[in-house]
């Protein structure tokens, strides 16, 4: 995050997505979930998190972690959608409220957790 935030760009962005792989988050409502992000045959990160909440994964795409990202107006985001009508929002509000990008209110945190209380 320390590079990330001294030099914002999409490519040290994606090192704090890839040092996080298999981390346990929560989502708005408190359920666990991880994601991995797997290689294609170049040997290359895919720019694919793969949701890993229940048996079946469901993928999520780098260019919709971006557009949310570009969304955060202020420090407290109230909800999920605030991030914007993006699919898999949900899992992306808690990855970031963990990078501590975002902050949550009160309730929610209650749910999640605080973000220093997490291990990773």
């Amino acid at each position: 995050m320390k590079r990330w935030r001294a030099d914002p760009t999409e490519e040290n962005f994606w090192g704090v997505v890839l040092v996080y792989a298999g981390v346990k988050f929560k989502t708005y409502s408190g359920l666990p979930f991880s994601y991995e992000i797997k290689k294609g045959r170049n040997g290359e990160y895919t720019k694919e998190l793969w949701i890993d909440r229940r048996e079946k994964s469901k993928s999520l795409a780098w260019s919709s972690v971006l557009l949310a990202l570009g969304n955060i107006k202020g420090k407290v985001v109230e909800r999920p959608k605030a991030l914007g009508d993006i699919r898999g929002v949900t899992y992306i509000y808690g990855m970031f409220y963990r990078f501590g990008l975002i902050d949550v209110p009160d309730e929610v945190k209650e749910k999640i957790g605080h973000p220093k209380d997490h291990k990773k």
